[in-house]
This record gives structure tokens, sequence and C-alpha cells, in this order.
């Protein structure tokens, strides 16, 4: 077996090497060091940023490790006050410093000398010092540690299925079940067990809303979408432009979702296609099993992305060897995965709740499209330069989905099994978009409408449902499952406006795997070129070296569905 070299944290400069947070008198000194110290040159302000950067690296990192371990297990209460002491006792004290620090950048002359790889980051400085209001710390802290009561809430969530007590996503497995009494008992067991939580859920909600509200009304802003947008930097596109998104989806998406439906219902022999036939294989075949255990997916994950080009595999063999992956669902793990990049040794963490489907076979892979971007910007010199926007980030995850099913046989010996791999994951990549531009454009509205009451939520929520929703599912006798559905979207809660992402990057990852099938080492190394920019650059700039657009204009989004429905008709 091939001997992989596992990179070790860089020897600090500026901080101890064992220091310890667990105080904040630990850190002030250091953060006073930065706020006082005189920047005569430009090797003044880089050697200042080198120290700030290290500063911000290791309390990420920390934090980092706070989350990681709260999440995988909810049920330790030490893990959950590790990590709120963090956000309630040294959070709140940095922030004052991020501003002062933010100032003394934007304020030096020297800053024009940094050279064109800091024009986005300086932008982003700029976003951040617009947003900034001392009184909002304290507001931003209680939002912090109320968003995380979300994670709390749905990991107690459990079913019991055939005498087994069993997560969420592990009872979700049933819902591909050719047994429809079975798929339908499954559904309304979860659908039920989410109700239960609806009530605590909406309040904290409207909590979080009045809360996010008044954040943005104290930095001088309309409503809380239009201080996200500034704090995101948003500079590629406005608000109009989402709207835009939404409405291209309407017209080119929805109706191939509509017809995939229609072609679903008349396979199965329904007189009425219910939520809990939406997943289930057509044809009677039983459910997608790529893989059993969590160990079995990383290794075969390693061997795909080795397949796809070398060096991938070898980073995802680096995570495995270091223990960075926490993969498999379990009672009291929170919901959901993620990639979080761990910038002081280089070397991301994944975390998700695998149960055996294909479904997470795309996660997996997905988050390991991170885990490359991760890798790819290791070396950029300064941490704030590794932080690159959502719509970047998620276009390295969804393309992998899409260029790694050329190696999914690695997973599936059966070629009819690989084939509806494929199928569902091609079908994935245009279903995701209606829901997304659905999220998207009801958080919008929420924002702009901060004081709407739950009952005029819900009436709002089903309104745009009606809109980018299929027309052929029957939800008759679940209207308080459809009226309730948005609460399944953790980013609703935990990151706000964090969501229309996926739509323009999985149209970006489209166009990328379009390139891919035209030239795969140049579609490879096109792809490596984009994501290794990291944030040095602005979202077109990055696509651009990408060798994509970005565009979700009507005809350009028509061409990618096209694109898809050829491949799709090619398997």
């Amino acid at each position: 077996m091939q001997t992989i070299e596992v990179p070790t944290k860089k020897e600090r400069k500026f901080l101890p090497q064992d220091l310890v947070i667990d105080s904040w008198e630990k850190l002030e000194p250091y953060f006073e060091d930065l706020k006082n110290r005189e920047i005569n040159s430009k090797e003044d302000l880089l050697k200042w940023m080198d120290d700030r950067s290290e500063l911000e690296a290791v309390l990420e990192e920390d934090m980092a490790w706070r989350y990681i371990k709260m999440n995988i297990d909810t049920t330790d209460e030490k893990l959950a006050k590790d990590f709120q002491f963090f956000i309630t006792e040294i959070a709140p004290k940095t922030a004052p410093y991020d501003d002062a620090f933010n100032r003394k950048l934007f304020d030096s002359p020297y800053k024009n000398e940094l050279g064109k790889d800091y024009d986005f980051y300086l932008k982003k400085i700029e976003s951040a010092i617009k947003v900034f209001r001392e009184e909002n710390i304290p507001l931003q802290t209680e939002l912090q540690a109320e968003s995380q009561k979300y994670g709390a809430i749905v990991a107690k969530m459990t079913v019991e299925v055939d005498g087994k007590e069993l997560t969420l996503s592990q009872a979700s497995k049933y819902l591909k079940d050719s047994n429809r009494e079975k798929r339908k008992e499954v559904f309304e067991k979860i659908s039920n067990r989410r109700l239960q939580d609806k009530d605590e859920l909406n309040k904290l909600y409207s909590d979080l809303v009045k809360k996010r509200d008044k954040v943005a009304k104290n930095a001088g802003f309309d409503n809380f979408r239009d201080y996200k947008f500034v704090e995101m930097t948003r500079i590629d596109y406005t608000p109009q432009d989402c709207f835009n998104f939404h409405d291209s989806i309407a017209s080119e998406v929805v109706p191939v979702i509509n017809k995939w439906d229609e072609e679903r219902k008349q396979a199965l022999g329904v007189d009425s296609y219910k939520p809990y036939d939406t997943e289930v294989d057509v044809t009677g075949k039983a459910p997608l099993k790529p893989f059993e255990t969590g160990e079995e997916l990383i290794d075969k994950s390693i061997e795909v992305f080795t397949r796809l080009r070398p060096s991938f595999g070898e980073k995802l063999a680096i995570m495995k060897e270091l223990g960075y992956l926490d993969l498999e669902s379990k009672k009291g793990k929170a919901p959901g995965g993620f990639n979080y990049p761990l910038y002081e040794i280089g070397v991301p963490f994944i975390y998700m709740n695998a149960v055996g489907t294909q479904q997470d076979l795309t996660t997996m892979v997905h988050e390991g499209g991170h885990a490359m971007q991760s890798f790819l910007t290791r070396d950029l010199p300064h941490t704030g330069l590794k932080s690159f926007p959502s719509e970047v980030a998620e276009l390295a995850s969804m393309s992998m989905e899409l260029m790694s099913m050329d190696h999914w046989d690695v997973f599936y010996d059966n070629e009819e099994d690989l084939k509806r791999a494929k199928r569902e994951q091609l079908k994935r990549s245009l279903s995701v978009l209606p829901w997304v531009a659905t999220i998207d454009r009801f958080q919008h509205w929420v924002y702009e409408n901060p004081n709407h009451t739950e009952e005029q939520r819900y009436e709002k929520w089903l309104e745009i449902m009606n809109t980018f929703g299929s027309s052929v599912i029957d939800w008759s006798g679940y209207d308080e499952v459809l009226k309730n559905l948005w609460q399944k979207q953790l980013h609703l809660y935990e990151v706000p406006f964090y969501y229309i992402e996926y739509g323009m990057a999985q149209l970006g990852a489209i166009a990328v795997w379009r390139n891919y099938k035209k030239d795969k080492e140049k579609g490879l190394d096109a792809y490596e070129r984009g994501l290794s920019l990291g944030g040095t650059r602005n979202i077109s700039e990055v696509y651009d070296a990408a060798g994509i657009k970005f565009d979700f204009s009507q005809p350009y989004v028509k061409e990618l569905v096209d694109f898809v429905v050829e491949e799709m008709n090619k398997i």
C-alpha cells in the first residue's frame, strides 16, 4: 500500500505552541498586541497579517473541534458546555478586536501594495466594517447559542420501526421500500414525530427572526436580508438576481420534474402519487445499497477519488489516517453533514449521518469535494484568503458528485444498479433546484416581513410550494406535514440565507461536468484551477477560471437542463 505523508501543524510564531484556550485572559495580550502594533511599511503590514492569521486559525480550529464533538454526541452535557463557553466567553470578546483589526488594515496606506490576490479579501473586510455594531455583539452571541437548539431538538427525534428505535435518517431508508404500506407507515411515523416538535420549532424560528431583524436595524439596514447580502459580500448578484433565478427554475426545471413524476406515477400504477412514492424504484427493485459500514464508505470513496485523480484519493486517505471522519448515523448525533475546514493543520473534518443509502454515497462525495478545496487552498498565505463564498464552496462539492459518477462501479458491481445510481444522481441534480428556490424565496419573504404571524408564514410557505413543488404529488391527508415541511431545513435556523448558493453552484457543477465530459483532464485541471483561488477572487472570476459562466438566466438554465436530460437518456 502506498505510504501517505500526513500533514502536521506548522510551528507557531506568534502564539505559544501549548496554548490551552480556557480563559479570555490568556488570549487578551495577543489581541492587544495586534491592536496597538505600529505598521510603518508593507513588510510590517504583512507581518501583522501573518500574526493575525495565526491567531484566527488557532481560534477557529479550537471552536471547530468544540462544534464537531458537540454534534457527534448531543447527549454529553460537557461537550455542549465546552462549545457554549467559546461562543459566550471568547467570541463576544474577540468581536470588537476583529472590527478594530479590520479598520486598522483598511485604513493602512500599505494595503494598496498587497496585490490583486487581496482585492476580494479587502472587499470582505469593507463589508465586515459596514455591518459591525458593538450593540449587536450580545445579540449575535444569543443567536449563535439559540440556533444550535435546532440540532439538539432534531437529534432527539427517533421512531420505532419493526421493533427498533431508529433516528429519522435511519428510518428514511424505508421510504425506498418496494412495499407501499411500509413506506406509508414509516413516512407517517417520521412526519408525526417531526410534528410533535412543530410548536417548539415554530417558536424558535420566530425568536431567531425577531433577533436577526434587530441586528439588521441596529446596523442601519431596512431588513436582515439586505444586511446579510452585505455581510456575505454578495457583490456578484442582487436580491433581484435571486428572483430571476427563481423564475428560471420555475419555467425550465419545474416542468421537467412534473414530467418525471407523472412518468413515475404511471409506472407505479397508482391513482394517487403520494409523498411516500417519490423515492422508491418504480420497477420494484430493492433500494440501492452501495455500502454497509462507514469504514467501507470511506475506503471505497478513497478508491473513487484516486481513480478520478490520484492526488484526490491521497487527500481523503490523509483524513482517514488522522481520524478526521465521523460518518455513521447514531442516536444522539445531530442531523446533517458538513466538511469543516481546520485552518491551522489545513486538513478538514467530514461529518455525516450515513445509513447505507445512495444518498449517503452522494453526501460523501459532496463533502469530499469540499475537502479537496480545503486542501487546495491550505497553502494560501493568510486564513482570510482560505475563506471563500458559498457559491464557490458548493461548486467544489456538487461538481464532485457528478464527475465521480465515472467510478461508482467501485460501489456497484451490478451494471443495472450502477445505471440506477447515475440516473438517481442526475435526477437529483435538477430536482434539488426547485427546493432551493422554495427555501430562498421563503427566506426573502420572512425577513422582508419580520413581523408576520405564524399563520401568515404558513400561508406564504404553501403559496411558494405551489409555485415550485411538484403538481403531481398528492398531499391530501397530510396538510399539516406540508405546512411544516420547511422546518426540516437546518439552514433556515442555523445559517440564514445560506441556501441559494446550492442552486447557483448546481448549475455551475453541471457546466463543470459538461466540460469534464468533453475532455476529462482539461476539465479536472480547470476545476482545480478555480478551487485553488479560494478567497483571492470573487465568484465570477472563480467560475471563469473553472471554465464556466456565473449565470442563471433562463436561456442558460435551459441549456444546462437540456444537457442533463440528454445525458440521462444515454444511460
